[in-house]
């Protein structure tokens, strides 16, 4: 199964909160290398695109991921909302110790996605975030490479 970052029970009406409060989560002051994090979260594999807009749901603001704030994104090892870097850069969201040391021996950069590597972890993780009538992910020998996209 994929790690799961950012699915708060702020976000969910379904009862799907892993990551629990997001409230919960906020620090006074990020990692020392936050910014660098973010990037690699906005770099990350775009799973699903969800058509819709939501605000900062602690300060009720608009952001940078409005727009398609709760699509879904991966780095193949992790999953989070499209809108988890705006939570990170200006809530200072506490961070799980496995992925900060992914992160950071991948040196900031995005992998590639192994379609045939990354299908049964979808396929798990999926029904997890509230998406059991996700397409399964296709077992393909293709390999994703990331794509700059601006945010």
């Amino acid at each position: 199964m994929l790690g799961l970052l950012g699915f708060y029970e702020e976000f969910n009406d379904a009862g799907v909160r892993p990551n629990g409060r997001l409230r919960d989560a906020v620090r006074p002051v990020g990692e020392p290398d936050e910014g660098e994090i973010v990037a690699y979260l906005d770099a990350g594999h775009v799973l699903l695109d969800v058509m819709e807009a939501g605000r900062d749901v602690l300060t009720g603001l608009a952001h940078r991921h409005s727009a398609g704030c709760s699509s879904l994104v991966t780095d193949g090892f992790w999953l989070w909302r499209q809108d988890f870097s705006h939570y990170l850069e200006t809530h200072h969201v506490a961070l799980p110790g496995p992925f900060l040391s992914q992160v950071r021996d991948s040196d900031y950069r995005m992998p590639a996605l192994v379609c045939a590597d990354f299908a049964p972890h979808y396929d798990e993780t999926m029904p997890v975030v509230g998406w059991s009538s996700a397409t399964p992910w296709p077992l393909t020998e293709e390999v994703i490479q990331p794509e700059s996209r601006r945010v």
